[in-house]
């Protein structure tokens, strides 16, 4: 695939940025793709075993469009690409690309770019026009809610749309988009690439309804009664929480809260200063060292935090990994993100004792200690590192911990559907269906907190289980 040679004539070329300075200004996107990709798809090389493709949780078909970019051949590489994945601007802007790590040309030297190529495809699609509504011909009669819209709900709208099915997705908050829109920041993710895609589903027949809260405004029973079936993808809510001396103080918050407070504000949404949480001026402390809390670290710079900490309780990861030991699995490797580039000290094995506020309740402080990950009996314990306390200053402190599971209380109770052991709503990955008939679920829902590439997958395996209890047989793909 590619060019035989190509990776060996040609060196890997990634995204450009533009300057910290100028980027810190705005909240709109900095990066701009490589300009010759042919020659970034000439790399891939005619390896045998793609294990690109194992490496895709959806599966995609990597050299097949790396060799269409190569030729020239574009629209081809678009269909190809759309084969297996409804939103691949989503997937080359936030997938973090595990198949890039299971590329064999990452065993010898630098992977081929796959993600920037997906990004550089579909994006000449949006230009040419050619992404256009699929409207399915004959129509079932049959209708389905789904429950969210995320990228597990989206997939899954759009494909039960496409077999000729009545969808409609609701969403609890103003917009659509679940975490996409509000927990992933504009100048990573600019919202509008959500809203043209809308557009092309709305034509396709799904019915979107914000401000539908399943379980609060709307009962989870009436979907029950007025659909033929019922899709559960609300992603996974439950924020994971540090409960030490201090936690109520005034200024600690769960990463969220932070990032959806300042996404509607930039999306427009009058959010009063009482409301709003802003680390102007600020000495900033982010406990988590993954996603979340990089987006916190961007965000807060360009409030003009005063400055930003990012605390991991996990050891510092080795910057090169033995490749013959990781690859073709995701190795832990020390990564930087463009928001950590922009301003920040990282500290890892580093665990938060208590917070320490003012008189008035606001926190200031935040005393930590060091920590240290020992093997005792095949297993990794943690200990602390006797007289290594050291207070951080702290204004504001964002949790960034992760989530545990979906939140119960409200849809999931009032349906009394089943859970696994680590609370997440019971289904396998066969047939995604739950306790209750004619309820299925995907997504963060089901599998717990994971990659918006893992969601689509989900969305749409799901969308052909439906179809097929609702049908009897189907056409659509895993």
């Amino acid at each position: 695939m590619g060019k035989p040679t190509g990776f060996k004539e040609f060196a890997r070329e990634n995204l450009s940025y533009a300057p910290v300075a100028d980027r810190l200004t705005h909240y709109k996107e900095f990066y701009k793709l490589p300009e010759d990709m042919a020659t970034q798809g000439a790399r891939c090389m005619d390896c045998g075993i793609p294990f690109c493709h194992n490496g895709c949780p959806i599966n995609n078909i990597i050299p097949e469009w790396n060799d269409a970019v190569y030729r020239g051949n574009w629209r081809e590489a678009l269909d190809i690409l759309h084969s297996t994945n409804n939103f691949p601007e989503f997937t080359g802007r936030i997938c973090p690309a595990p198949c890039e790590e299971a590329c064999t040309v990452n065993l010898i030297g630098d992977a081929v770019s796959i993600k920037n190529i997906e990004l550089s495809i579909v994006e000449k699609g949006w230009q040419n026009e050619w992404i256009t509504p699929q409207i399915a011909e004959i129509k079932t009669g049959k209708r389905v809610a789904i429950v969210g819209s995320g990228p597990a709900g989206m997939s899954a709208a759009q494909q039960l749309a496409r077999a000729g099915h009545d969808v409609v997705v609701f969403e609890k908050n103003n917009r659509i988009g679940g975490l996409m829109r509000y927990g992933i920041p504009n100048f990573k993710f600019d919202k509008s690439v959500i809203d043209r895609r809308m557009a092309q589903m709305r034509a396709e027949g799904v019915e979107f309804r914000v401000n539908s809260h399943i379980g609060g405004n709307i009962s989870a029973k009436e979907l029950l009664n007025n659909f033929d079936a019922v899709v559960l993808s609300g992603g996974s809510e439950k924020p994971r929480d540090l409960q030490v001396p201090g936690r109520e103080l005034n200024g600690i918050h769960f990463a969220m809260e932070f990032l959806t407070k300042n996404t509607q504000r930039v999306l427009g949404d009058d959010i009063p200063d009482e409301e709003f949480i802003s680390a102007a001026g600020k000495h900033v402390v982010v406990i988590g060292g993954g996603d979340t809390g990089s987006d916190c670290i961007g965000t807060a710079n360009r409030h003009g935090a005063e400055s930003v900490t990012q605390l991991e309780i996990l050891p510092k990861p080795e910057a090169e990994p033995n490749k013959l030991i990781t690859w073709p699995n995701w190795p832990m490797k020390l990564r930087t993100s463009t928001s950590q580039e922009e301003g920040c000290d990282r500290d890892w094995e580093v665990s938060t004792k208590r917070f320490i506020g003012d008189d008035d309740g606001n926190v200031q402080a935040i005393e930590c200690v060091r920590v240290e990950w020992k093997q005792e009996n095949g297993q990794w314990k943690l200990n602390e590192v006797e007289g290594s306390e050291f207070t951080l200053p702290a204004q504001l402190v964002t949790l960034a911990m992760g989530f545990v599971h979906p939140v119960h209380e409200g849809m999931l109770e009032e349906l009394g559907v089943e859970k696994d052991a680590r609370g997440n709503v019971a289904a396998d990955d066969q047939n995604y269906t739950t306790s209750i008939d004619k309820v299925f679920t995907a997504g963060d829902m089901r599998r717990g907190q994971s990659l918006v590439v893992w969601a689509i997958r989900e969305g749409r395996q799901c969308a052909r289980s439906v179809d097929e209890y609702l049908m009897g047989t189907t056409t659509l793909p895993r």
